[in-house]
């Protein structure tokens, strides 16, 4: 992967979070057994410090989960999470709480994340407390400065929520993410909700943080077009798996599984003389419940072929830098 001379900050290694459930009680009398949604389904990646990857899919991928799953909102059903070299997956109660400050989310709306109770500098204070980050006195000097950082007034800080924007509230929330002094941000779909125009701020304003701070990001996003300003590096998600990884640069110009290809192609094109001919993808994601056998996106595939019903292809390099789960890779070796 890129970023090789880097060290690396979170590892995932094998990682599954299985949902079950729930059963009737005809299900238990007749011994059926428990089924479950398969939301990510052995998941292995390599973040870098200092980088920013995007993770990229369909709704209901699993995105979502692997965040959540990855900063122990979810317990792990199986596998392994790597974080500087302690495995956050074995911590618990209080080494948990303390490893876990390392690691921030910024959800998608930053209304229902916020406690529309609770004033700007209420929500920041309450965080700075819990945390010990400073002392009583400094509190107001430290929540001016990260309101700052965010491009929020410090005056403002009394207000509640509802008086702000959408973008200023999701700056609001990146600030809150910030008073810990986080190692790595996991954003889910942290500008899906904004304006476009908003969504250009928010997206320039992590990248700035990210080169300030030296953050590492987990940017997940439906839109390609977000990722492939933002992201060194970009992983697909299908399924419940990543069926690619590769640098973003590359990728976006040589997409290899045609999941991948197909994604970028779906992409908008304002010129019409520049849309492409490429086939476009068919049909709906089949259920995380009742997975196919063989390769998840076979049934979606214009060149899926009779060894892709069958066998399920594993995850392998291809080319320097490329990891890609497809019996036929569209870059050859």
């Amino acid at each position: 992967m890129a970023l090789q001379n880097k060290e690396i900050i979170l590892k995932v290694e094998n990682l599954y979070k299985w949902f079950p459930l729930k059963r009737t009680i005809f299900d238990v009398i007749k011994k059926k057994p428990i089924k479950y949604v398969k939301a990510v389904d052995n998941v292995s990646i390599k973040m870098y410090k200092g980088q920013c990857m995007g993770l990229v899919g369909e709704s209901g991928c699993g995105k979502s989960t692997l965040a959540k799953t990855v900063i122990r909102l979810y317990k792990p059903t199986s596998g392994k999470i790597i974080f500087e070299g302690v495995d956050f997956t074995s911590l618990i109660g209080e080494n948990l709480r303390k490893k876990r400050t390392d690691i921030q989310m910024v959800f998608q709306d930053p209304y229902s994340s916020l406690n529309p109770r609770m004033s700007v500098k209420e929500t920041l204070a309450e965080v700075i407390k819990y945390h010990k980050i400073c002392e009583t006195g400094k509190i107001d000097s430290k929540i001016s400065k990260l309101l700052d950082m965010v491009g929020i007034l410090s005056k403002s800080s009394d207000r509640f929520p509802r008086e702000f924007s959408g973008g200023q509230r999701q700056r609001i929330c990146i600030a809150r993410a910030l008073t810990v002094n986080p190692k790595l941000i996991l954003a889910d779909e942290p500008v899906s909700a904004l304006d476009v125009s908003i969504q250009a701020q928010i997206i320039n304003l992590l990248d700035d943080l990210r080169n300030e701070l030296n953050l590492t990001i987990l940017f997940i996003s439906h839109d390609l077009g977000v990722i492939r300003y933002l992201a060194d590096i970009v992983a697909v998600m299908y399924l419940g798996k990543i069926v690619e990884i590769g640098n973003a640069k590359e990728l976006f110009k040589f997409p290899a599984h045609p999941y991948t290809n197909v994604l970028i192609n779906a992409t908008p094109v304002i010129d019409p003389r520049k849309r492409s001919t490429e086939p476009v993808i068919k049909g709906e994601i089949p259920s995380p419940i009742d997975i196919p056998p063989g390769c998840r996106f076979y049934l979606r595939c214009p060149f899926a072929d009779d060894i892709c019903k069958k066998v399920e292809p594993e995850i392998r390099l291809i080319s320097k830098n490329r990891y890609v789960a497809c019996h036929k890779p569209l870059l050859k070796n």
